[in-house]
């Protein structure tokens, strides 16, 4: 009698393994939400916090501050803005402001510490790699559902704070290059916060251990948001007017960056001309004397406020980008170089 051979099991047709690969995916994106439910949901809370904050500011306590400041204006008293609206509403507004504007570097800590950092330094990474999910989905699971969340988060409290801010001016002192209003009014605030989680996952495989990677995380996302500020205003062309009198009118909101006196026409921003007093005539040879011909001023108009936001936005979103490519070539790297040691 002849002896059958065994058939071979049917491998998986490409049908099936999409969909082994669509519940593993969905699997791994499920871990990530019960593993950071915690996570989740204090960002949900300071969203709905700060949000209700703005709302409770411009719907309720606001009447009362343009009461006071209404009836200050009726009495003819002197500085109703400073005493009244800088005092409460606008500074409520302003801690709102920096709250938003600041949040990234709670991000940077969440990022190098909790999400990636403490994986790898207890092992469940590896556990999980062992399972039959490739690191490269893991990693991608881990970034996409806080980017998702920080993202929808992140755009309600602009939108709000850009209603809030905008509401009561003539109650306000923070200008619209402030710490508080720069960064809560536009899409770099969400540029900082998806670039610190990228810089945290970077930090995180890099060092393995949670508490240094938190460290350094937070303090490199600030270290950049430091640098980037001091380049911010060349970040579009900037307005320079000249006068020949004592100094340049600027319009209202305008964000002086320079100024100082022209010496033979050159621009020299640190001159002493104030110290020539006396009459008119003495005052005119002292600036004979220091060669001052006229003066000048360069400054951003409140009108630069989105080019400056979008590049600088795009300078942030470009580092967010290289600093991701960089965590899936390392870590691409480091489980090469495990699975063949």
């Amino acid at each position: 009698m002849t002896a059958v051979a065994p058939e071979a099991p049917a491998s998986p047709g490409p049908a099936r393994r999409s969909g082994m690969n669509g519940r593993t995916a969905w699997g791994t994106l499920r871990t990530v939400l019960r593993l950071h439910r915690t996570a989740l949901l204090v960002w949900a809370a300071v969203v709905l916090a700060l949000s209700g904050w703005l709302v409770w500011l411009n719907e309720v306590a606001v009447k009362d501050e343009l009461a006071e400041w209404e009836a200050c204006e009726r009495a003819n008293q002197d500085l109703c803005d400073m005493a009244i609206g800088w005092v409460g509403y606008s500074e409520s507004l302003g801690w709102v402001g920096l709250l938003i504007s600041y949040s990234f570097l709670a991000v940077a800590a969440f990022a190098g510490g909790a999400l990636i950092g403490r994986e790898l330094e207890n092992g469940t990474a590896r556990l999980a790699w062992a399972q039959g999910i490739t690191p490269a989905r893991w990693l991608t699971a881990k970034l996409a559902v806080p980017a998702l969340a920080l993202t929808a988060g992140a755009t309600v409290l602009v939108l709000v704070y850009r209603w809030a801010w905008g509401a009561h001016r003539n109650l306000t002192y923070n200008g619209w290059m402030g710490d508080d209003a720069y960064l809560s009014r536009g899409p770099a605030g969400l540029a900082y916060a998806l670039c610190a989680l990228a810089v945290g996952v970077l930090t995180a495989l890099l060092l393995r251990r949670a508490l240094p990677a938190l460290a350094v995380s937070v303090a490199a996302n600030g270290l950049l948001a430091f640098v980037v500020a001091q380049y911010r205003g060349s970040f579009w062309p900037a307005v320079t007017r000249t006068s020949a009198a004592d100094g340049v009118d600027l319009p209202d909101n305008a964000w002086e960056l320079e100024s100082g006196a022209l010496i033979h026409g050159r621009r020299t921003p640190d001159v002493d001309y104030w110290a020539c007093d006396g009459t008119p005539a003495e005052a005119r040879r002292c600036l004979d004397d220091l060669g001052v011909t006229g003066y000048y001023t360069t400054y951003h108009p409140e009108s630069h406020y989105w080019p400056l936001q979008l590049v600088e936005t795009g300078v942030v979103l470009t580092l967010a980008a290289l600093a991701t490519a960089a965590a899936f070539l390392l870590l691409s790297r480091r489980t090469a170089t495990a699975a063949t040691a």
